[in-house]
C-alpha cells in the first residue's frame, strides 16, 4: 500500500479517536457543558488539531530524523511537537485556560498512541 493511503487511513482512525477523547474529557473531566462549548466545535477543534499536526509527523518529520534508526528519537519530538501545536490550537478554538488545554492535548494524543499501537 502506498505511504499516502496509509496517511489517510493513519489521518481517518487518529481523528476518530482523538475527537471522540476530546469530547469524553471535555464532558467527563472537565465538566465543560454544551452551552459552554457547543459539540459542533469540539467536532471541529479535534477534526482541525489532528489536521493540522498528523501531516508533519508523516511527511516533514521524517525529512528530519531517520526514524529507521532512531524511531525513539523521531517519536519523541513529533509528540511533542503534536502536543505543543494541538494545545494552542485547543486553547484558542475552545477559548479555555492553556492548563486544561495541555490537559486535553495530552490525553487525546496518549489515547490515540496507545490505541495506535494495540491496533
Amino acid at each position: 500500500m502506498l505511504y499516502e493511503y496509509k496517511f489517510f487511513i493513519a489521518l481517518g482512525k487518529t481523528s476518530f479517536i482523538e475527537i471522540i477523547a476530546l469530547f469524553l474529557l471535555v464532558r467527563l473531566l472537565l465538566k465543560i457543558n454544551k452551552l459552554q462549548i457547543s459539540n459542533t466545535l469540539l467536532l471541529f477543534a479535534g477534526f482541525i488539531a489532528s489536521f493540522s499536526t498528523l501531516p508533519y509527523v508523516w511527511f516533514i518529520f521524517p525529512k528530519f530524523f531517520n526514524f529507521n534508526y532512531a524511531y525513539g528519537l523521531y517519536a519523541a519530538n513529533a509528540e511533542i511537537f503534536v502536543f505543543v501545536c494541538e494545545s494552542i490550537i485547543y486553547y484558542f478554538l475552545l477559548r479555555i485556560e492553556i492548563k486544561k488545554a495541555m490537559i486535553l492535548s495530552f490525553l487525546c494524543n496518549l489515547t490515540s498512541f496507545l490505541l495506535g499501537l494495540v491496533f
